[in-house]
């Protein structure tokens, strides 16, 4: 958390953070073209796990370069796949209410990303470089970019599970006095939450830019942060200067499942772990998302 205290790395008037992209090029191209439609002075960070489901040699390449044209902090995922050495697992740090069977399988996925990334030692020695958090000026407001939370790359502090509990509710209103930040931006837990702090201050995590977030709202979220309210969003809140939205992505879902299959077909263990999720979104509203209603007091 401390390192999160120090100067901004960046000043926007717009800023876009897209975590858990997963691998999905459709999510990303309509990634692009919302972000280009954005007016103003603006930056995207394509905030960790921006791989996981790209096996295939040419989306995986065209993923990373997309991430390395604009900014972006690692996941994970990058963090393991840009470390040649095997045995240690996705790094996901799951906690105790996931699956051994998910954690097992998102352990040979891991595997499988990893030989294609030893295609690419160039840019996986510039994946290994990112920052693993960042922190950003709006419109005079410090944002702190994590990918799990202040304290960890691959924390669940800042999940929708433990921010619905006393205990996680505090331990995260003091990490933004911590960082001296109004807002925090993350993602890797994959659901998302829009969680109101005492202060005017908001944790947005965004869940998945890859992947659907809601029962039958089939679309990838990223989180949009601006001195200006969004055109079009699924829900947001104010943080004092700050319009803090979820931007739904609503990629081709038929051309991205059909590219899924062809490098997770049935029985493989993507398809086990997130077939069902792709194709009907997960047990999840937005009304447990957004919790904006009640601060939780710093």
């Amino acid at each position: 958390m401390r390192a999160l205290a120090g100067p901004a790395a960046f000043s926007t008037d717009t800023l876009y953070v897209v975590g858990g992209l997963y691998g999905n090029v459709e999510a990303l191209d309509r990634l692009l073209e919302r972000f280009e439609a954005e007016p103003g002075e603006k930056a995207l960070v394509f905030n960790g796990d921006f791989h996981w489901f790209d096996v295939d040699p040419a989306d995986f390449e065209r993923v990373t370069l997309a991430a390395l044209a604009h900014r972006a902090t690692r996941g994970n995922v990058e963090t393991e796949i840009s470390d040649a050495q095997e045995g240690a697992g996705c790094g996901c740090g799951y906690p105790e209410w996931v699956d051994d069977g998910v954690v097992e399988r998102s352990n040979r996925i891991l595997v499988r990303l990893r030989d294609t990334a030893a295609r690419f030692p160039v840019l996986r020695e510039r994946l290994a470089a990112l920052p693993m958090h960042l922190v950003a000026e709006i419109g005079g407001e410090r944002v702190g970019i994590v990918h799990g939370d202040a304290d960890s790359l691959a924390g669940w502090g800042f999940s929708q599970e433990m921010l619905a509990t006393r205990e996680g509710a505090a331990r995260a209103a003091a990490a933004f006095e911590a960082a001296n930040v109004r807002v925090f931006a993350s993602s890797h837990s994959c659901l998302p939450v829009l969680q109101a702090f005492g202060g005017g201050r908001l944790l947005a995590n965004n869940g998945a830019a890859g992947m659907p977030n809601f029962r039958g709202e089939l679309a990838g979220l990223a989180t949009r942060i601006s001195v200006r309210p969004a055109r079009s969003a699924l829900y947001g809140a104010r943080a004092g200067r700050l319009c803090v939205d979820a931007i739904a992505l609503d990629y081709d879902i038929a051309r991205w499942e059909a590219r899924f299959l062809a490098q997770w077909p049935a029985g493989s263990d993507a398809h086990a772990s997130y077939f069902d999720r792709i194709r009907n979104g997960p047990r999840f509203t937005v009304a447990q998302a957004l919790r904006t209603a009640m601060p939780v007091a710093a």
